[in-house]
């Protein structure tokens, strides 16, 4: 059992039954349970060793209770097989409907809590527009290559993908939440993080990507990963990178309208960077560069919109 579960059953509920009607209100910054929460939303490398993460808001949580619930009925889930594993409401907050359902027809805990813990487990000054948080665990949907050897990776997106979104040490988990979220609602298969990327489970990442970081495939490898998952299903890597005098040096066009549709029936791997360092050398050397052609006397674009843009304009079907 994780420690989110042990925590929870510990401090608020009787081990011996799974959901309780009565609720107990923690109103100590001094609990296990918060203090065990606040250590989620800091460090990584706790989230990912007690394989669970925060997510703060009634949006970003709903929306994954609403993907959960559309998996659900499409392929018969049980409900005990939610991510889900804690709710924390204000003491004063009705439990919202319909995705936020108490009772015996539930599959997660109910934890009341004073607005001082609120925003202690929050980190947020105002605790006005955040009346709940969750507890999940980090999804299947979710692997790290770190010292792995076997090749079970290659399936990792289902099948013969069709387009992947690969980011290359974006540190900002603003961007990086929003090109997840971005990335999702263009139907992209998934997401590889190459190293020097920020957690898509810290706090502000969940944020951004409205809990997209939850509903996708994402995988977190290195440059050895993505080239043998490249070879293997042969596809093309293009790269996101602003025009200069630097590109005279690689391979390099101007994205359009034309581009895309040449490109439409081909499976694409594209790789974007961050804003101050830009893609890696290995990224320029192993990748066609395109960047967007713009009017006005602009460098570059911030990376989640110029990714936004390529995401759209590459979205299978469009």
């Amino acid at each position: 059992m994780a420690a989110s579960q042990l925590l929870c059953h510990a401090f608020v509920f009787s081990s011996s039954s799974a959901v309780q009607d009565e609720e107990k209100v923690i109103t100590s910054l001094s609990n296990p349970f918060v203090k065990h929460c606040v250590k989620l939303r800091l460090s990584s490398s706790y989230r990912h060793s007690n394989s669970t993460a925060l997510v703060v808001g009634f949006t970003p949580i709903s929306e994954i209770l609403r993907f959960e619930e559309k998996n659900r009925t499409s392929v018969n889930i049980d409900r005990g097989d939610s991510l889900v594993e804690c709710l924390m409401l204000l003491d004063e907050m009705e439990v919202p409907m319909p995705y936020f359902r108490s009772g015996k027809d539930a599959c997660w805990k109910v934890v009341r809590v004073s607005r001082e813990v609120m925003r202690k487990v929050s980190g947020l000054k105002s605790v006005d527009s955040t009346e709940t948080i969750a507890v999940l665990r980090i999804p299947r949907s979710f692997l790290s290559l770190e010292g792995a050897e076997s090749m079970d990776y290659l399936n990792r997106f289902g099948g013969k993908p069709h387009r992947i979104l690969v980011l290359d040490g974006i540190q900002d988990p603003g961007n990086l939440g929003t090109l997840l979220r971005s990335a999702m609602a263009f139907k992209w298969d998934g997401v590889f993080l190459l190293p020097g990327c920020c957690d898509p489970f810290n706090e502000k990442a969940v944020r951004a990507a409205r809990g997209s970081s939850f509903q996708m495939s994402i995988v977190r490898g290195n440059w050895v990963h993505l080239k043998s998952f490249r070879d293997h299903f042969k596809m093309k890597m293009l790269a996101g990178h602003p025009e200069n005098d630097e590109q005279k040096l690689y391979n390099h066009r101007q994205f359009s309208i034309h581009l895309a549709d040449v490109l439409s029936d081909k499976d694409i791997c594209l790789v974007l960077g961050s804003e101050g360092q830009g893609i890696s050398e290995q990224t320029k050397l192993m990748c066609e560069l395109v960047s967007i052609p713009m009017a006005g006397d602009f460098e570059s674009l911030n990376v989640s919109v110029a990714g936004g843009i390529l995401l759209f304009l590459l979205q299978a079907g469009i």
